[in-house]
Formats: structure tokens, sequence, C-alpha cells
């Protein structure tokens, strides 16, 4: 296994953005809290996932993952006790910090791809989370993701 690629560290500001996406804002969101426009968010947010190393199409559950695992923005706390994940469950949540693609994260998963909506929807469901992005930051704050568990979750971000 290779090694993670060092992260560039993040500007105050960058640091904010990142910080209302792993909260869960949508980019609007973001422009509003901060009193910018939406261009100037994007635009940190491209500065945010080339520190990173994530390309442009990289979702933002794996920057969300990328962000918390270099500690570049804190893990909001959990608002429910951690839920009693599958090992399925569990290998789906690692493939998410790694994959873009659902093709990607299916077989990453060992998932047919055309059962992976509906796996990936009830891994949603059984943890609260709204999204994917929140299913990574939530999976941090319970402590789902450690080094160990996660398995070096850097590589696969161009998937």
């Amino acid at each position: 296994m290779t090694a993670p690629a060092r992260t560039t560290p993040l500007t105050p500001t960058e640091r904010r953005i990142a910080q209302h996406v792993v909260n869960g804002l949508q980019t609007r969101q973001i422009a509003n809290v901060e009193t910018v426009s939406v261009h100037t968010v994007r635009s940190h947010m491209i500065t945010v996932r080339r520190k990173l190393h994530c390309p442009e199409r990289c979702s933002l559950a794996v920057v969300a993952h990328r962000l918390l695992r270099v500690r570049e923005v804190s893990v909001p706390a959990a608002k429910a006790p951690s839920p009693d994940l599958s090992t399925e469950q569990m290998s789906l949540l690692r493939a998410v910090t790694q994959h873009s693609r659902l093709l990607d994260i299916a077989h990453a998963a060992d998932i047919d791809p055309g059962d992976l909506r509906a796996t990936l929807d009830k891994l949603l469901a059984d943890t609260g989370a709204p999204d994917t992005t929140r299913l990574v930051t939530r999976a941090h704050a319970w402590n789902l993701l450690t080094a160990k568990q996660a398995g070096g979750a850097q590589g696969g971000a161009n998937s």
C-alpha cells in the first residue's frame, strides 16, 4: 500500500468553508453564512480539493473524509448513538470514503451494481444520514473510520 500524499494546509478561510461542507451546508447556504458569492465558495472548494489531492469530480463524501482524516476541520458532535452496522455496511461505508463513482463504490464494497442504490439507501436510513457526505461525517463522529478500519482511504478518489 502506498503512503497517502501529503496535503497542503488550508488557510483559515478555506478551513471555514470546508467546515461548513462537513457540517452539511450547500454552496448557496455557505455563501449566505460567509456573506460571499456562490462563485467565491466554489473557488475556495476548488483550492481545498487541490490541497487534498481530490480531483474536481471527487465526491463531497471523499472530500469530507479527507478533511476529517487530516484534521483540517473538526468533527461535528454525534447527535445519536452509533448504530450497529454489519460487516457489509462497514465495507460500503469505507467504499464511499474512497470512491466517487457508483460503479467503483459497488466494486470496492463487493456489491452488485444493480443492488447498490438500495443497499446505500438502507445504510443511510440505518444511520439517519440524509446523504453520503453526512454519513461520512457521522461515521467519523462515531469513530467508525479509524486509520485501521479505513485502510488507507487515500486511493481511489479518481474513480
